[in-house]
């Protein structure tokens, strides 16, 4: 279900789109605004006809969904939910915009996050989560970091990612997944074989930041690096734990070489394809998400690997075991027609225990409740637990909500890009820069 890679152009145009977009407005009751139906919900509710759109598109994908809101079909049976498939953020903004907004939708990133709720394009779920007594620590404290902003929850996590680190056991030679940097650093020079020339033709671990999952965000935990100061501006030049993350990665870099890794980078199989060079024993180790277990049981069968946190910086033990998470997130649009019963199909789908599991199993993502990760119908092996366990790990991270997180990652991804070429002579300098550029956007994006 993995879609982090395809989000980001469209994170950048919604947030465009969002800046100069007051929702549109139609008249449709709020949430919040209108009593609560006296009686249970689902003898209260009247009959409906609901609209929830979502960006599945997969056969499996869309078969998941519809056998996850069967339950709230069951429950509601005079709610009509009508699902919509294969839809992106900016079809939900212009919806709203437009007049013409479902009553649920969900998202693949948490990107857009901070711009929905600032400009009201979801409508904040408070006062209905109080209403109804709902208790958010049956959340882990990143899911509810990355579906609120100000002050507004607007959406729900839905199912989560997180990532780890894979391995192939054969190539591995015996040797136990590394814990540290240190360790990943040796253990790749290892595990790294070279033609005579010096052509690589086995890389123990690719440093490089162009390589598929390698992105900071995913990285920065590694480190314990901070994206942000107390009062919202960057702490990417202030943080040392950013020049640690980068002086580690162009140490392994200069290791292999620049020209000679980045061939060796480019002449490998696509990501999303069974070719993917993971599968082949071109690489040792790698960064990834929780969803390559399902990838590897179709495109990769046979395939002995095993899976283990992320290594951490040797100064900062207690960050092994946590990680980067974030996830599917679903509200209420402004403008729905039924907002109560959206919000009744919103939380049926956020905090039911069947719901998110069937979920789950289907699509190989993180549940996102405690009751839903720990239930025994939940499919799972010891390389699927590895992920559960650091979504669950209280010092796993998220990107701070704000209203420029795609520009603020787009960034810091193009300094370090130039950095592991050997373009940035002073790394103090360029951190310092990179925090002017994020400053100076947030400054005309009102803060």
């Amino acid at each position: 279900m993995h879609r982090r890679s395809l989000t980001f152009a469209i994170a950048a145009l919604t947030a465009t789109t969002l800046t100069a977009c007051t929702a549109g407005t139609t008249g449709a009751p709020a949430l919040g605004t209108q009593p609560k139906p006296a009686g249970s919900a689902s003898a209260a509710l009247p009959a409906a006809t609901i609209e929830l759109w979502h960006g599945f598109s997969a056969p499996g994908e869309v078969k998941a969904f519809e056998d996850a809101v069967a339950g709230f079909r069951k429950k509601f049976p005079q709610i009509t939910v009508k699902l919509v498939k294969g839809v992106e953020d900016d079809q939900i903004t212009q919806a709203v915009r437009g007049g013409t907004a479902p009553d649920v939708a969900s998202s693949f990133t948490t990107d857009n996050v901070a711009q929905w709720c600032r400009s009201g394009v979801f409508q904040d779920l408070t006062p209905v989560i109080k209403q109804d007594g709902i208790d958010l620590s049956v959340l882990s404290a990143a899911s509810r970091s990355y579906t609120e902003f100000e002050g507004k929850r607007c959406v729900m996590p839905l199912l989560a990612d997180s990532y780890g680190l894979y391995y192939n056991k054969a190539l591995m030679k015996g040797n136990a997944p590394p814990k540290t940097l240190s360790e990943l650093t040796a253990l790749a020079k290892k595990l790294t074989v070279r033609d005579a020339d010096g052509t690589i033709k086995v890389a123990g671990f690719i440093p490089s930041f162009q390589y598929y999952e390698n992105v900071p965000s995913h990285l920065a935990p590694m480190v314990g690096a901070t994206w942000e100061k107390p009062d919202g501006t960057s702490a990417i030049g202030s943080d040392p734990a950013w020049k640690q993350l980068l002086q580690w990665q162009k140490e392994l870099v200069d290791w292999y070489g620049y020209d000679n890794l980045d061939k060796f980078r480019k002449s490998l199989g696509q990501e999303w394809s069974a070719a993917n060079p993971f599968y082949k024993g071109k690489v040792a180790m790698a960064l990834d998400g929780e969803w390559r277990n399902a990838m590897i049981g179709s495109e990769a069968k046979g395939l002995d690997y095993g899976t283990a946190p992320l290594p951490v910086a040797d100064d900062k033990p207690d960050l092994y075991g946590s990680g980067f998470t974030a996830g599917t997130v679903i509200g209420v649009p402004k403008g729905a027609k039924n907002p109560q019963a959206a919000w009744e199909l919103v939380k049926y789908l956020t905090t039911d225990t069947d719901a998110l599991v069937t979920l789950s199993n289907a699509l190989r993502n993180v549940p996102t409740t405690k009751a839903s990760m720990e239930s025994p119908a939940l499919e799972k092996d010891a390389n699927f637990q590895t992920f559960l366990d650091v979504f669950a790990h209280p010092k796993t991270s998220t990107m701070p909500s704000n209203v420029n997180s795609a520009f603020n990652q787009d960034t810091l991804q193009e300094f370090f890009v130039r950095w592991e070429k050997g373009s940035v002579k002073d790394l103090d300098a360029g951190l310092a820069e990179v925090d002017k550029r994020i400053d100076d956007k947030l400054k005309l994006s009102g803060g």
